[in-house]
């Protein structure tokens, strides 16, 4: 089957740094380290796995950051390369294993791709204390148990990907689709499972004046999970394009700041002064209660400590990685509370209870209180992966939120 595999090597990856910055698909030309191979289907790691047939996988910006050289290697000894892409998906059940429960072939899944205790074959008794709690983003075994290195499926060389046609999940991380949730919905479970979770860290009093930084897909989806949630903070949004700007103003932001100056744009809305340094950014006294850095930018970060008041909360929901431009002076001189997140707890508490975070995703769409498939306006086959990449990044001449792959 064809799958976009990431083949993590020092001469690849080099000499893609080297020459994307003269040439930048040569990214996924084959020369550095992402390419469309044929790859053999995943075995099932255990009679406790079934395989997925993809219908739609997600282009995710952490994926992205990949194929483009930009992460961190901070993870690198939790990827197995070479691995297959993609961790955003909908299938459907092609194989169960003896001992997958009550799955079946033809149901259609999405899946949690994070690999976890339970996935690894640890007995319940034997989970580290974050997946004992239900946090398993916070596993400590990502590099131990029954399988080899990985933090979630997409950079796993075992169990593939969903930039392909087929991959293999645990039991524990398989969700039913119920039949009035759309493939489109269903495909934003993942993505919007991490809004949800930054959302629920540190939630918002109704009296907020909250900025969420950036209108991509992490942005307009951190939105939603406000709101579903029921927050009655002031949203102010801040978006570049005007798809972005419609896109926020249907999800229920207060206010869209786009096509002006974001500092006097904050300032007009929550009466902050700013004042000019000798050089650099300008220093802003006042400003929001809590900002949502979306966009995982070193700038954007930087702004997000400018623009947030003194004693006020920044939640980091972008993946800035290793970044250059962040003044931290902000920090302590408004001695501002900084949370950063990451995926989703298998369990989050809401309202006081427990529930886990795709069934319950899942559970509003079906009860039609949550309806974001409309985000997705981007369909390519698999073989056109390099116009995919090119044209997401490209939203000046093509109006993407979410693109996918189709199959």
């Amino acid at each position: 089957m064809k799958a976009i595999q990431f083949n993590l090597t020092i001469p690849r990856y080099a000499l893609g740094l080297a020459l994307s910055k003269l040439y930048y698909p040569v990214l996924w030309s084959g020369l550095s380290c992402t390419s469309l191979k044929d790859v053999p289907e995943p075995a099932l790691p255990g009679p406790d796995w079934v395989k997925v047939r993809t219908r739609l996988a997600g282009i995710c910006g952490t994926d992205t950051s990949t194929v483009g050289l930009t992460t961190s290697p901070y993870f690198s000894p939790f990827s197995d390369s070479p691995f297959t892409l993609g961790h955003e998906n909908v299938g459907d059940i092609v194989e169960v294993g003896a001992a997958a429960g009550e799955w079946q072939v033809g149901q259609r899944v999405v899946v949690n791709p994070v690999l976890w205790c339970a996935t690894r074959g640890y007995a319940e008794a034997d989970w580290c204390e974050p997946c004992k709690r239900g946090e398993n983003n916070l596993c400590q075994h990502y590099a131990e148990g029954g399988l080899r290195p990985a933090i979630h499926m997409g950079s796993s060389r075992e169990i593939g990907g969903s930039w392909s046609a087929v991959f293999a999940m645990h039991k524990s991380n398989v969700y039913a689709v119920p039949e009035n949730v759309t493939d489109e919905n269903a495909l934003m479970v993942e993505p919007f499972a991490c809004a949800l979770h930054a959302a629920l860290i540190d939630f918002p009093a109704d009296d907020e004046t909250v900025l969420i930084l950036g209108a991509g897909t992490i942005g307009l989806l951190q939105l939603a999970a406000l709101r579903v949630l029921g927050s009655k903070a002031r949203i102010l949004v801040s978006a570049r394009y005007p798809f972005q700007v419609e896109a926020a103003r249907k999800l229920g932001a207060d206010e869209v700041l786009s096509g002006g100056d974001l500092y006097a744009q904050v300032a007009q809305e929550t009466g902050a002064k700013i004042y000019k340094p000798l050089i650099g950014k300008r220093v802003v006294v006042g400003g929001v209660d809590r900002t949502y850095e979306c966009v995982g930018t070193g700038g954007a970060l930087d702004d997000a400590m400018h623009l947030t008041r003194s004693a006020g909360t920044v939640i980091v929901v972008g993946t800035p990685g290793k970044v250059q431009g962040v003044d931290w002076t902000a920090i302590f001189s408004k001695e501002l509370k900084v949370r950063a997140t990451i995926f989703y707890h298998h369990v989050e508490m809401v309202e006081g209870r427990a529930h886990k975070a795709f069934q319950l995703t899942l559970d509003w769409m079906a009860a039609g209180k949550l309806d974001i498939g409309w985000l997705v306006n981007g369909r390519y086959r698999l073989e056109d992966f390099g116009r995919a990449l090119k044209e997401q990044g490209d939203k000046k001449n093509h109006p993407i939120v979410k693109a996918v792959f189709e199959f």
